[in-house]
């Protein structure tokens, strides 16, 4: 055997016994992979596919349900609760998504490229903070803050009214109100949601260029000029991403609903969450609810799917620049 064919083996030795070593440790990751793909498997997709299937059923929760085809869907066609739960449930597409993306992304950029800067990161820490408290704080607080800010009779908003010279008799019933409830909860929701955005757009401007800004400041642009030519045309992944998850979150908006109006007063503040809520444990009528959750569960991927393709686009397009 020659020198170099005994330097080839003693090569290829260690490189193999790494491969094999790697591959070991590959088949010992997917070991702990398991516990949690089975608990998925159980809690999340069987029971979205109980779901369906229930969907399809007339059933109270007890016994054995039966089976009566498309019925469930046939009723939801004719509901007109069904289709004012929607309705209310695109209100909050508004309340939580469009305005709260806005807002966001045009405050975090104040944050950023103007409170910072003249004030140091501290002062922006802080607001930043801020604003994100309402995220922090459980929704079942914030319902019963909020209820208790809007009451009309003790509420403070009204109490304040009324020290303005507003007479007792003609301070609103914020959430007892039929016209009146969908607009308080849609404004309640804006300032929700606004800290989430304003921490994701923050995100998105610590890795932009700024080189850029600076470059366009030296040549006289103004603050907005560079917020609307620079900023806002390089935070496009990060205005994606948030305006997927808050749309995804305003059609399943469940619990400030819950909390403070149970869908009412009448239906003005139902949405489809709570009116699959409502017919699971209020009138039973399991099957039905399951019905209602289905068809959202479909509106919700399809919605996916479209923004996640219309971002895919957008990115591709900045790649190819």
């Amino acid at each position: 055997m020659s020198a170099a064919t005994v330097s080839k083996d003693v090569k290829t030795k260690p490189v193999k016994a790494r491969k094999s070593s790697l591959e070991k440790g590959k088949g010992q990751f997917y070991a702990y992979l398991i516990p949690g793909l089975s608990l998925f498997t159980i809690v999340i997709v069987g029971s979205f596919f109980f779901n369906i299937y229930i969907s399809f059923t007339k059933w109270n929760g007890l016994g054995s349900p039966r089976w009566i085809g498309t019925k469930n869907y046939e009723n939801l066609m004719v509901d007109a609760v069904f289709w004012e739960s929607f309705l209310h449930a695109f209100m909050f597409i508004a309340a939580m998504s469009i305005i709260p993306t806005f807002l966001g992304v045009f405050v975090a950029s104040m944050l950023f490229d103007y409170i910072a800067p003249r004030f140091g990161n501290g002062a922006a820490a802080f607001m930043r903070a801020g604003f994100y408290m309402p995220q922090v704080i459980p929704m079942t607080i914030t319902g019963v803050i909020w209820v208790w800010l809007l009451n009309p009779v003790s509420g403070v908003i009204n109490n304040f009214l009324t020290a303005l010279g507003v007479s007792k008799d003609v301070t609103p019933n914020w959430l007892g109100d039929e016209n009146l409830a969908i607009w308080s909860l849609s404004v309640i929701m804006v300032w929700i949601q606004i800290g989430y955005t304003i921490v994701i757009f923050m995100s998105g401007l610590s890795r932009l260029d700024p080189s850029l800004t600076e470059a366009a400041q030296l040549d006289g642009a103004t603050w907005f000029q560079r917020f609307r030519i620079i900023i806002l045309a390089q935070l496009g992944p990060e205005i994606g991403v948030v305006l997927l998850t808050t749309m995804v979150a305003a059609l399943k908006v469940f619990a400030p609903v819950y909390v403070m109006t149970s869908g009412g007063p009448g239906t003005s503040t139902q949405v489809p969450a709570y009116f699959s809520y409502f017919h699971f444990f209020t009138t039973h009528k399991v099957g039905y609810g399951a019905a209602v959750a289905t068809v959202l569960s479909l509106i919700l991927t399809v919605l996916a799917i479209v923004i996640l393709q219309i971002q895919n686009k957008q990115q591709a397009k900045e790649n190819q620049r």
